[in-house]
């Protein structure tokens, strides 16, 4: 056992279980790796209360909804979800995965030591832990995550939430105010609606509006059918109560609800670090500063043998972001080792989903950011209403919308809103991965008929057909 004053050395620490955990595989067997972690739950966010158990809670709240909405296609009938059931389900697998994976890195690998502790920089290389212990990396991988962001006027609290607490509930209220209009927001007011919650979203300004105007605008519309959404308002002063909470808005309103979700935003965890402290730079915003292979940069030079990943350092707080920067994390590490030329994380576009109802997808630029970036282009949009799958939906609001560079066809951005947004994206962010033209995209392969993908193949040849115009 160290003691506090001696100092521990490694190989490797790596900061953060979420996907920096993945970096310690059978490659780096023959280093001497320290994981350093201090979340509630072993794993990260993604797998202990973002990604995969929210899209565990949508799918049962989508079946619901379908069910209670299906009389334009002739389906008449009720649902009824039972929050605990479903919730003990989820973590009933989720809780599990993260305990054995707990377990294993901390008494199944004779090289790696689990350290269950905040830790601060207090060096380049150097960290200290809560209770004292003296950690030395040798290398360093900082991928500390984000945390929920937490407003002046609402702090948190018994009533007032983060989304770290929303799926854990012992009961969902009746009543449920969810601040936010991003991505996390509009999912938790998708399912504490479909579960049966009076719910009311209050949104700055517009929601899911980092993408498509129209996407935003017909997401607000059919949002607001379902729940109340109001936007362009915020919360200027709350207070308990016997009840709940009592809210006084910035229009002058009021709202007493049961439970507060608070979901605007996140903040990465590099002041919980203290990376300043070490020298490396920090943005305005709270991300690590990292070159094109992950490595820390300090004075605007990257530091040989730190790297950061993931949220800590990430613009786009995506688990499917994060993993790909540990790859590449992991991949220098041992190419820095072994003195071989390290690897550019060059990757793109990054793909968004929104699981929310109706779902939203998107890559790359808007028709307005590609021309405020001076470049020549168009967009075409295709309705889902407008193919054979769409006849089966009934659907009459959902579509797809393509931003092409006219003289190369390229595709620069791909925005769409309906049912299987995420799935119909993929073809083109494949398609933009490789920068192929679309030109040839529609007819050179095969689409299923009638499949939902047929709503892609359209718009494609939309696009040829502006080309050629």
């Amino acid at each position: 056992m160290a003691t506090a004053s001696a100092t521990e050395s490694f190989d490797l620490i790596i900061i953060g279980a979420g996907s920096g955990n993945t970096i310690a595989s059978p490659e780096f067997a023959n280093w001497r790796i320290a994981i350093v972690d201090d979340g509630r739950w072993f794993g990260g966010t993604c797998l202990n209360a973002g990604c995969i158990p929210t899209k565990m809670f949508v799918h049962p709240a989508d079946v619901a909804r379908d069910v209670r909405t299906g009389e334009h296609l002739g389906v008449s009938g009720t649902a009824t979800l039972d929050w605990p059931s479903v919730r003990d389900r989820v973590f009933g697998r989720i809780d599990a995965i993260s305990h054995s994976g707990e377990e294993y890195r901390d008494h199944g690998e004779p090289n790696i030591s689990l350290v269950r502790e905040t830790v601060v920089f207090t060096g380049e290389r150097e960290l200290r832990t809560t209770s004292g212990r003296r950690l030395h990396g040798d290398r360093i991988v900082v991928a500390a995550g984000s945390r929920p962001r937490e407003l002046a006027s609402i702090p948190f609290g018994d009533r007032v939430i983060s989304s770290d607490d929303a799926l854990r509930l012992d009961a969902l209220p009746d009543r449920v105010v969810v601040i936010g209009g991003g991505a996390v927001a509009c999912e938790f007011a998708a399912v504490y609606s479909s579960f049966g919650a009076e719910v009311t979203q209050l949104v700055r300004s517009a929601p899911l509006r980092s993408g498509d105007a129209d996407v935003s605008e017909t997401f607000t519309k059919l949002a607001g059918e379902q729940w109340d959404l109001r936007c362009g308002v915020e919360v200027a002063s709350s207070r308990t109560t016997e009840a709940g909470v009592h809210l006084e808005l910035s229009d002058g309103t009021e709202l007493d609800t049961s439970l507060v979700l608070v979901a605007a935003g996140r903040v990465p965890n590099t002041d919980r670090v203290a990376a300043a402290a070490a020298g490396f730079d920090v943005a305005s915003d709270g991300l690590l500063e990292v070159d094109e292979f992950q490595r820390v940069v300090r004075d605007g030079a990257a530091v040989e043998g730190i790297y950061a990943l993931g949220d800590v350092s990430s613009p786009h707080q995506l688990k499917h972001v994060a993993n790909q920067d540990a790859r590449i994390v992991a991949t220098n590490l041992l190419r820095e080792r072994a003195g071989e030329p390290l690897v550019a994380n060059t990757l793109g576009p990054v793909p968004y989903a929104v699981f929310t109802a109706p779902e939203v997808a998107h890559f790359g630029q808007t028709l307005d950011t590609a021309r405020e970036a001076g470049l020549d282009a168009f967009e075409v949009r295709h309705d889902y209403g407008w193919t054979a799958w769409g006849w089966a939906l009934d659907d009459t609001t959902s579509f797809a919308k393509l931003v092409v560079e006219r003289e190369s066809g390229k595709l620069l951005g791909a925005h769409i809103i309906g049912p299987d947004a995420p799935i119909l994206l993929q073809p083109l962010v494949q398609a933009a991965s490789f920068v192929q033209s679309v030109r040839g995209l529609a007819r050179g392969q095969y689409w299923p008929h009638p499949a939902a993908t047929e709503i892609i193949e359209n718009a494609l040849l939309k696009a040829e057909e502006e080309l050629s115009a």
